[in-house]
């Protein structure tokens, strides 16, 4: 799963080893896409770091910030790339201009566009697991 397509602000300043590439998200729950999103970014060779969203469980995210806390880490206990930890909620990631790191958007393909983390959690319900 590649996600070759990306809309790119490049930093003003060059990268420095041991820099993370940050994601923001509720994972709810980590899938699939998500994980090669973040794998992609390792084979770019930048660490990651998973901010989780910290925002009340509700109907689309019936995991709270702790369990997806755990969750994730516990996929990726034995890399240490990955640093994982729990943020404020936002409503907005605003930077100002020569900040000092890129900004990417990846665009998923299709195949990563076509997970739903919709289904997952009704597929979820269904098994009793939720």
């Amino acid at each position: 799963m590649n996600w070759t397509k990306k809309i790119h602000v490049p930093s003003s300043l060059q990268r420095k080893e041991g820099q993370h590439a940050m994601f923001i998200g509720r994972w709810q729950p980590l899938h699939d896409g998500h994980k090669g999103l973040f794998q992609q970014a390792m084979d770019e060779g930048k660490h990651v770091l998973i901010c989780i969203r910290d925002i009340a469980p509700d109907e689309k995210n019936p995991f709270t910030a702790q369990q997806v806390l755990e969750n994730i880490t516990s996929v990726y206990e034995n890399e240490p790339r990955v640093k994982v930890m729990v943020i404020p909620d936002i409503c907005s990631v605003e930077f100002g201009r020569g900040v000092g790191y890129d900004i990417i958007e990846p665009i998923p393909p299709t195949e990563i566009g076509e997970i739903s983390a919709t289904k997952i959690r009704e597929q979820l319900r269904a098994e009793g697991k939720l």
